[in-house]
């Protein structure tokens, strides 16, 4: 699901991702609302964002398409939500998002907390705790299992220690626009840097910044022509 816009997706730039974002959501939560939103505000924005809005969250088993596209993706979006820790496939997948991110290859994980308070996920507490409860209710006769487990709860605290955002509060509307300008910005950022090392390109960058004016809360057109090879 890609788009195109004012804003040129990093990943053209960086060969290793094929994704800007990776989007980790409880469908029945948010796929018709909140995450529903903030993906037409990414793709806009000319955001290259992976959402597997067709899966069925059932079982413990990742797709190796699914791993796949989450190690292609420069930034993992982890939205959570009062239902996200009963899926065992949104725990699998945020295990292997924390996972790839201690990789060090230059992804960046953004939690948001969407009508959840940020404690209740670090110290597994209210609907939280009552998923936990029902995970080893199940696993409980398996060491490995009870071991996965605890990499769900390991892989949950890890997530708060990062920046995010707590969105309990504002408009929606705000918030989103907020989440995808930091997101633009990041992948800005990343861009430039790649390009650091080619000769006479930086006035060339920041020209171009200029005219997107990314500060301005609306979509902006820039052509850039030339012939072809001449940088």
């Amino acid at each position: 699901m890609a788009s195109s816009s004012s804003f040129v997706s990093s990943s053209q730039y960086c060969p290793r991702w094929k994704y800007d974002v990776f989007m980790s959501f409880r469908g029945e939560d948010t796929r018709k609302t909140f995450t529903g939103h903030l993906y037409e505000g990414l793709k806009n924005r000319g955001i290259f964002t992976f959402q597997d809005d067709k899966r069925l969250e059932h079982g413990d088993s990742i797709p190796e398409e699914l791993l796949k596209a989450i190690k292609e993706s420069q930034v993992a979006l982890v939205v959570f939500s009062e239902n996200y820790a009963a899926s065992r496939w949104c725990l699998n997948e945020l295990v292997k998002i924390m996972e790839y991110m201690k990789e060090e290859n230059g992804q960046i994980v953004i939690p948001v907390f969407y009508n959840v308070d940020p404690s209740h996920v670090r110290h597994q507490r209210e609907n939280f705790a009552k998923a936990f409860a029902k995970h080893e209710l199940k696993y409980k006769d398996g060491v490995e299992r009870m071991e996965k487990v605890q990499r769900w709860r390991t892989a949950l605290t890890a997530a708060t220690d990062l920046k995010g955002y707590d969105i309990r509060q504002g408009v929606e509307s705000e918030n989103i626009q907020q989440i995808v300008n930091q997101i633009s910005l990041k992948l800005c950022k990343t861009s430039v840097s790649y390009l650091q090392d080619v000769v006479g390109i930086d006035a060339h960058l920041e020209e171009v910044k200029t005219q997107l004016k990314l500060e301005i809360n609306e979509v902006r057109s820039v052509g850039i022509w030339g012939m072809g090879g001449i940088g």
